[in-house]
């Protein structure tokens, strides 16, 4: 019997089960993108990304994925709602950073860093700052809001985006490359940063980012 493949696929679990994070090719609404359609790419926003090039340093161990926003991006206009339905946008925390967070209950390594963000929102958030994850699973809310109950995830805000505009957007503009994307934006929505795949976002070397990213 030919062994080729039971390796391949003994190989494709051990992939599977090493965490790495999960390219999306998205099978939902592809046209989507309209909340960065008339993204500002005006003066505050190339501002924020000079002063954002100071992050890179800083960007090590847990955060050595960190990279800098190239070209100036407003993600204000990223739109979603809460736990009631309610619509929002990023611009909503306008005068805070924001650690905007697109998970899924499909991605196992989205659900193991989601308690990083609880510790983190319970621990960090206040009139600077603010954790901001966004569900994208496609469909209603149930599925995503059974797992924050089953997790434990009570600090934590609820968001949801089933239309996955918000990821086509980023994808389009190469920011979003899979699941989980993690961007840390400034107090006027511009985009400083993003991390691609899962992170420890409740370590010291995380701490020390989302600190030198508030004092910009």
């Amino acid at each position: 019997m030919n062994a080729k493949p039971f390796i391949w696929i003994a190989a494709g679990l051990l992939i599977f089960s090493a965490g790495l994070y999960v390219i999306f090719t998205s099978t939902g609404n592809t046209d989507g993108a309209n909340s960065l359609a008339s993204a500002d790419k005006g003066p505050s926003c190339k501002a924020a990304i000079e002063r954002a090039k100071t992050l890179d340093p800083i960007a090590q161990g847990d955060m050595a994925a960190f990279r800098i926003i190239e070209d100036p991006l407003d993600v204000s206009n990223i739109a979603f709602v809460d736990a009631d339905g309610n619509p929002k946008t990023l611009g909503d925390w306008k005068g805070k950073t924001v650690l905007f967070n697109l998970w899924a209950t499909w991605c196992p390594p989205c659900r193991e860093e989601m308690p990083y963000f609880e510790t983190l929102q319970e621990t960090k958030a206040d009139e600077t700052f603010q954790v901001v994850p966004v569900s994208i699973d496609l469909g209603d809310a149930a599925k995503p809001k059974a797992f924050y109950a089953e997790t434990g995830l009570e600090a934590l805000p609820f968001f949801h985006d089933k239309t996955m505009d918000a990821f086509q957007g980023l994808k389009k503009k190469a920011v979003a490359l899979g699941m989980p994307t993690t961007l840390i934006v400034d107090p006027n929505g511009c985009a400083l940063g993003v991390l691609n795949g899962p992170a420890h976002w409740a370590s010291d070397d995380a701490i020390k980012l989302i600190d030198a990213a508030i004092n910009l």
